[in-house]
């Protein structure tokens, strides 16, 4: 019995070097500097300045009532307000007496998250050396309000009023998304050299301690989900260049406490309190139209 006669071997497959593109639909890849020997671009890390300029990025927040608009005020004018708080108002008549000729400048039309959004992005904001937003807190709920009214649900028959009803967890994933657009919009202001001042409203935390026991502290009263996921007031600290606690000077003995109306800002970290700063790290007394914070706080 005769053997059938051996196949030809098959060409050799040409192996497409790393990073080639693959043959689709039957043509060839175009070739490489590899494959051509044609020598391979390089390309070179290109290296600045560093920025010099550019303003602060700075949170104040504390007790209702402590002083937090009025220190924002004496910040480097003039000083653009979204007075989202109507406090500014209240506070004219000391303003007077303060006889600091205070140059604050309320931005008319702002009541909903869309108006604070369209005033950052509009013209005119030449001259301008502070923007304070007053307050962050309720910016969230207007960021709140904006998210419900214009994110669908994924299945678009089911009709979102509350943040709820997108879901376990997913409403706080949206407004933390809606939120970081302002974060944007107010880094553009500080790119050109203003100052930016979110001042928030507080509240306590307990924080998870892995060395020992848990403590509760202030911190800024914004969105953090006790996951840690879609934490605005966490995002918001990270963004930051200083996060300032005014507090009141309170002394508790055998559980009672006790204080002369004395207030201090504090620019560290402390058991009590959520606070960093990039330029200063001794508390400071909080005194009514001081404006030394803002000399040290904005070197």
């Amino acid at each position: 019995m005769t053997s059938a006669p051996a196949r030809p071997a098959p060409p050799p497959r040409n192996r497409p070097a790393p990073g080639d593109a693959p043959a689709r639909n039957g043509n060839p890849a175009p070739q490489s500097a590899r494959q051509t020997g044609e020598p391979v671009p390089q390309t070179r890390v290109a290296f600045g300045k560093i920025a010099d300029g550019s303003g602060h990025r700075v949170v104040l927040y504390g007790p209702g009532g402590i002083g937090k608009t009025t220190l924002a005020a004496t910040a480097p004018g003039p000083v653009a307000f979204f007075d989202l708080d109507d406090s500014l108002p209240r506070l004219r008549a000391s303003f007077a007496e303060g006889g600091l000729n205070l140059d604050v400048r309320p931005i008319d039309g702002v009541a909903t998250w869309q108006d604070i959004r369209d005033a950052l992005h509009a013209s005119g904001w030449d001259g301008v050396k502070t923007i304070v937003l007053d307050s962050a807190t309720r910016a969230e709920e207007l960021a709140v309000a904006h998210t419900i009214a214009t994110v669908p649900h994924d299945k678009r028959e089911i009709v979102i009023r509350r943040l709820e009803d997108y879901g376990y967890g997913k409403g706080y994933q949206h407004v933390y998304d809606t939120f970081l657009t302002l974060l944007g919009d107010l880094d553009q202001h500080t790119r050109a050299g203003r100052h930016v001042v979110l001042i928030c409203h507080d509240c306590t935390n307990t924080v998870p301690n892995p060395h020992g026991d848990d403590w509760l502290r202030y911190e800024p009263r914004l969105q953090c989900p006790s996951s840690g996921k879609a934490a605005i007031r966490l995002r918001v600290r990270e963004w930051a260049d200083h996060v300032l606690f005014l507090g009141y000077d309170v002394d508790v003995r055998d559980g009672k406490g006790t204080g002369s109306g004395t207030r201090t800002i504090y620019p560290c970290e402390l058991p009590h309190c959520m606070a960093k700063s990039r330029t200063i790290a001794d508390p400071l007394p909080l005194t009514k139209f001081d404006t030394s914070l803002w000399t040290q706080l904005l070197k």
